[in-house]
């Protein structure tokens, strides 16, 4: 037997550092559970745990399923179109007083989200008036969060709900400017951060989208403390109160030239007819070969009348029918006259009440958010596959931010990774194909008769395989250049009938002429490639 080799000391040392550095993670992972408030993965089925709503509305089926691609399971939405409610009572109410409370969970929207909601909301005890198994949109809450998308709406919902000291109403208080929903089909956790000192925190996938004081009506609507003074409803303003600030000048008169009556356009006088035009010929004519249909009855149908064709003889001329003269803008028009605006000496403002204090005003030094005594899931959503997943209560971000790590970020890089493959053999396959497009267009470019145009062809498809993004537009640009080409050459060879104008020579003119005929005799043949253009008569 040969020689054992020995194991170098170095990797040893390196396969301890990676095994123990896994136990130290799975062993603080371990210590969150217990650290957490409330937490549920759904690695066991949620029946017997979970409390679906009875109402006949919500006839939405819940399942416990496994997330795509993972071994791990979560909560989902099965079905399209339906009303889900779903609620957990948690075993001691959370009291958001005087420490810190992390609200976090995750969805995945397998199937994409056009239209409904992937919230959850923390319910007040019910004392407030509610059911588990009449679990619905009535149930009262504290606190709503999570994404909405439906239409216009595209936002991570935070709303509490506050009880008013004066009024004893509890009224909603929606964040203003909320972060967007991930628009992807990836895993994503959602976290809020409500701080002792009034701060809230929303964070996506670990990244802060929003900053915000619960106190602030620059950051809730409607705010939370109400202003100090409001407008006196009771105040009128004053019949000679005067919010013009410009006004007529009075002392201005009207130019005795000012004439409001002169028209915007008048005839064009100096306008002369053109040479070849046909006052006789109608623009239009029966149609010379159509005939009456055998089955026409002028008793039932009324007398038949040929249908109207364009005047061939007018084809050629510059135009048929009588001639009008043309209108021109009128330089003599002013239009109405009005007195030119002065400042207003009686001007005094726009007119506003005045502020009076407010006797729904109070102060206050931070919420008084009621306690979180059950989470419910209460949505209405025209997409399934929504998969709820790792709902977690906790009083410290550091407990938050170590199950992101743990339980959705695994998961994250390997839907990332698998939707950038994805991305990458897509576009390859689309190279494949725009290559074999402009090869196609390439050939029909080489077309004989298409050889006095090759260039212009060509350098457009040039311009394609510069801008690939541009294939679609490129090829329908070709197409129609074809067809453009193509029809020219089958129903071309009449010449265009030339623009006939007042004839004002000069020595400068016709030296031009001369040293244009050249050019003159080549837009000839060019002109006999289109077809006839109709002139139109003019009419006042």
């Amino acid at each position: 037997m040969g020689e054992r080799k020995r194991i170098p000391l170095g990797i040893f040392a390196l396969l301890f550092f990676v095994i123990s550095t896994s136990s130290l993670h799975l062993l603080h992972a371990s210590d969150d559970i217990y650290d957490a408030t409330f937490y549920e993965s759904f690695d066991e089925d949620f029946d017997g745990r979970w409390i679906v709503s009875e109402k006949d509305e919500y006839n939405g089926v819940w399942k416990h399923a496994a997330n795509e691609g993972h071994e791990d399971y979560g909560l989902l939405v099965s079905e399209k179109a339906r009303k889900y409610a779903i609620v957990k009572e948690l075993d001691e109410p959370v009291i958001l007083k005087d420490e810190s409370v992390v609200l976090q969970f995750e969805t995945r929207l397998q199937k994409g989200l056009e239209c409904g909601g992937a919230y959850l909301k923390y319910l007040r005890p019910q004392e407030a008036g509610w059911k588990p198994k009449e679990f619905d949109n009535d149930s009262p809450y504290s606190i709503m969060f999570g994404p909405d998308k439906c239409g216009a709406t595209n936002k991570v919902h935070f709303i509490f709900k506050h009880k008013n000291p004066k009024s004893g109403a509890y009224v909603e208080h929606h964040l203003k400017f909320p972060p967007s929903v991930p628009s992807d089909k990836l895993s994503h956790v959602y976290t809020a951060i409500l701080k002792p000192d009034n701060e809230l925190q929303i964070l996506i996938d670990g990244e802060q989208k929003k900053k915000a004081n619960f106190l602030s009506s620059e950051d809730f609507e409607p705010a939370l403390i109400p202003p100090k003074t409001i407008p006196d409803p009771d105040d009128n303003k004053p019949e000679d109160w005067d919010e013009r600030e410009k006004i007529p000048d009075p002392s201005a008169v009207k130019p005795d030239d000012w004439d409001e009556d002169a028209p915007l356009e008048i005839v064009d006088e100096e306008a002369e007819k053109p040479e070849g035009w046909l006052d006789d010929e109608p623009e239009e004519i029966d149609d010379p070969e159509a005939t009456k249909p055998e089955d026409w009855d002028d008793e039932e149908d009324g007398e038949w009348e040929a249908p109207k064709v364009t005047n061939p003889n007018c084809e050629t001329a510059p135009g048929c029918g009588e001639w009008k003269r043309p209108m021109k803008k009128n330089p003599a028009y002013k239009g109405k006259w009005h007195a030119p605006l002065i400042e207003n000496p009686a001007y005094k403002g726009i007119w506003k009440p005045q502020d009076i204090p407010n006797p729904a005003y109070f102060e206050l030094k931070k919420p008084d958010f009621e306690p979180i005594a059950a989470i419910g899931i209460e949505i209405w959503t025209m997409q399934d596959g929504i998969l709820f997943d790792n709902i977690l209560i906790a009083k410290d971000d550091k407990i938050a931010a170590s199950y992101r790590e743990t339980t959705w970020k695994p998961k994250f890089i390997i839907e990332k990774e698998k939707q950038r493959q994805e991305s990458d053999t897509g576009s390859s396959g689309l190279a494949i194909i725009q290559k074999k497009v402009f090869d196609l267009l390439y050939k029909f470019a080489d077309i004989p008769f298409l050889s006095a145009y090759k260039f212009e062809i060509r350098n457009l498809i040039e311009k394609g395989e510069s801008q690939p993004n541009l294939t679609v537009g490129i090829l329908v640009a070709v197409v129609v250049l074809i067809v453009t080409i193509f029809l020219n050459i089958i129903f071309g060879g009449k010449k265009k009938p030339a623009r006939v104008e007042k004839k004002t020579k000069t020595p400068a003119a016709e030296t031009s002429t001369n040293q244009g005929s050249a050019e003159n005799e080549e837009n000839k043949e060019e002109e006999t490639s289109k077809g006839p253009r109709r002139r139109v008569k003019r009419d006042n």
